[in-house]
């Protein structure tokens, strides 16, 4: 399966949102299975130059969902977030909540999970394409500014880019 092109970053009215969208050349029962089993997320959920370290999935309204991406230089980023709204394979929403490990304000983009923030995440398809959707709702402009300065977009961009390439190798069944 090959990529129909890079993620999109798209204006938003607000500081407090940002939103991503790409399109997968996969059908939607592939991506969503990329998208919700830890082994897999490993695989792509972090920016080009990470590592993710860690990833634990619990996927039930209320249940956990961490993981840990290592940064070139070896320090260590923290995500953790609680799924709000789970919709197979529609929809997935989560909350990115604090880390203890991390000081205030030093991983603003939460690896993915920006503490306070509700992502929701869309996973449309047609003709056997998947058009993806994240939404991030900052809990201030202050917050969401933060994470863009902090590459926040650019992570999602490359994440789903490495997304797209797994896709490729991954058995549909």
């Amino acid at each position: 399966m090959a990529d129909n092109g890079g993620a999109q970053i798209e204006p938003t009215s607000s500081d407090r949102e940002l939103v991503v969208v790409r399109t997968l050349d996969a059908p939607r029962a592939l991506v969503w299975k990329a998208w919700t089993e830890p082994e897999h997320v490993a695989v792509w959920w972090h920016p080009e130059e990470f590592e993710c370290m860690a990833c634990e999935i619990d996927l039930k309204v209320g249940g956990a969902f961490r993981v840990t991406l290592r940064a070139p230089d070896g320090t260590l980023y923290p995500g953790n977030g609680v799924f709000r709204e789970i919709v197979p394979p529609e929809r997935i929403v989560y909350e990115g909540i604090a880390d203890e490990r991390d000081p205030p304000g030093r991983n603003p983009g939460g690896a993915g999970m920006p503490p306070g923030a509700r992502v929701t995440v869309t996973f449309g398809e047609s003709g056997g394409r998947t058009e993806v959707t994240v939404v991030t709702r900052f809990p201030s402009a202050t917050a969401g500014l933060a994470a863009k300065e902090s590459g926040y977009d650019t992570g999602w961009s490359e994440g789903l880019e490495q997304l797209a390439a797994l896709l490729h190798h991954l058995d549909p069944s």
